[in-house]
């Protein structure tokens, strides 16, 4: 009977038992309950947060449906337009700085110059500190009457002025100061990657046909670093676009509003205000920007697995 009942399995068949059922379930019990709080606590929220965009709660969340009214109040609304213009002016100059400033600290460190692993600490380090901590020291180095502006004045350059961050049209300006400070060296480092990862025999065939090393580096290396580059400018957008505890550090959203970004200004109205169905539709506005960059980002990412 037993021959009988091994031969009827055939040769390939495994039987199942208890022991196997457990281990084709275990991973599924274990991240069971992550997956459930995630869909609660990040999704269920975002679907909460949609929900009271459309409802005219104030200091406490109501029901009661104005459908998009709250987007009409927002759109006329001028201290979201700046903060709007705001974000426009912090997100391409600090990604396009930092891109700037990245590239040429991994072109740098790329020429195998000593102490290379001390100089990209040095230059990691930045990013290791939180926005808090960022904000709080440049607030103190950008003080007119303790920072850079007393210390260059001590100097004897008395008409030496470098007060921006209480200035209403420069403000945002320090904005772009501290964040490219503290970014600049994850940008290097994603550069510094891809440099090391391509082939020395393509830069070595460019100068045995005479291109100089700016003319190498411009004309044969930074195409072969296009998925960098990407990678690098989806990052960095998502950052500035939910900016908002380096602006609450460094300059508190002013002088007056001066440098409210969208993140604060969802937090003052929904919080502050006690005007939460406007600082829902705002944060639903910035998630539909944070998904603008997320989606062809992933976009790219699946197509280039699937070719590759």
């Amino acid at each position: 009977m037993k021959n009988t009942s091994a031969s009827r399995l055939g040769p390939g068949a495994k039987r199942s038992t208890p022991s196997g059922g457990l281990q084709a379930w275990l991973p599924r019990l274990v991240l069971a309950p992550s997956v459930a709080i995630s869909l609660f606590f990040v999704y269920g929220f975002m679907l909460w947060t949609f929900v009271l965009s459309l409802t005219s709660s104030r200091m406490l969340p109501s029901y009661d449906f104005v459908g998009f009214g709250q987007y009409a109040r927002l759109m006329a609304n001028e201290r979201w337009w700046v903060a709007s213009t705001n974000l426009m002016i912090f997100g391409v100059l600090f990604v396009a700085v930092c891109l700037v400033i990245g590239a040429l600290l991994a072109i740098l460190l790329d020429q195998k110059i000593r102490q290379e692993g001390a100089l990209r600490t040095i230059y990691l380090y930045p990013m290791a500190l939180s926005f808090i901590v960022t904000g709080v020291v440049w607030k103190w180095l950008l003080n007119p009457q303790l920072g850079i502006q007393a210390m260059v004045q001590g100097w004897g350059f008395e008409s030496f002025r470098f007060d921006w961050i209480v200035d209403p049209d420069m403000a945002i300006y320090t904005l772009v100061i501290a964040a490219v400070w503290q970014a600049s060296g994850f940008v290097m480092a994603l550069f510094l990657a891809g440099l090391r990862g391509i082939d020395d025999s393509i830069i070595k065939a460019a100068q045995l046909d005479g291109a100089s090393l700016p003319r190498i580096y411009l004309r044969v290396v930074m195409p072969c670093l296009r998925p960098v580059v990407f990678s690098a400018v989806m990052i960095l957008a998502h950052i500035a676009i939910k900016s908002f505890d380096l602006v609450v550090a460094l300059t508190g959203g002013g002088p007056g509003y001066a440098t409210d970004l969208p993140a604060t200004f969802m937090y003052a109205h929904a919080f502050t205000r006690a005007q939460i169905g406007l600082g829902s539709a705002s944060a639903m506005l910035m998630l539909g920007g944070v998904l603008a960059i997320l989606i062809p980002y992933l976009y790219s990412e699946l197509r280039s697995r699937k070719h590759g």
